[in-house]
């Protein structure tokens, strides 16, 4: 049974949350990330389904929606892991190998679009591949 669009909003909403932890991890969000992000989202996210919100777009586009309120909010991000991971284990079939490697390209695109890993990007990409690992 295809998820709700209800269900994919969802998801992508958490996908940007998600998304702006690993950019803001270092405490600064770069222009080069944001970018990035915008890219992976137009060219992958985007084309990946086809649910809508309730305004006729591409649901997909909730991870910049949520992303762009979160930057201009300096929004906390230490509850996005713990609430991706309580998705995912919610919601598993979402999650196929397709959209697994989605996840983890546009997190490392993130890191990668502005000097490389640091400790703390490699921690939260670290507990990152562990959520997304498949659930027996």
């Amino acid at each position: 049974m295809k998820p709700s669009d209800q269900t994919m909003i969802h998801f992508y909403q958490l996908l940007g949350k998600l998304f702006y932890s690993i950019a803001s991890i270092d405490k600064t969000v770069r222009k080069e990330e944001i970018e990035q992000l915008k890219k992976i989202v137009k060219t992958e996210w985007i084309p990946l389904e086809n649910a809508l919100n309730e305004f006729g777009d591409d649901a997909a586009y909730q991870i910049e929606i949520i992303f762009d309120w979160l930057l201009e909010n300096e929004w906390d991000f230490e509850q996005a892991i713990p609430d991706f991971k309580i998705f995912r284990k919610e919601h598993e079939r979402l999650f196929t190998p397709e959209v697994r490697i989605l996840i983890l390209k546009t997190a490392i695109a993130i890191i990668a679009a502005f000097s490389g890993e640091n400790k703390s990007e490699h921690i939260i990409i670290s507990q990152l591949k562990s959520i997304l690992q498949p659930l027996n």
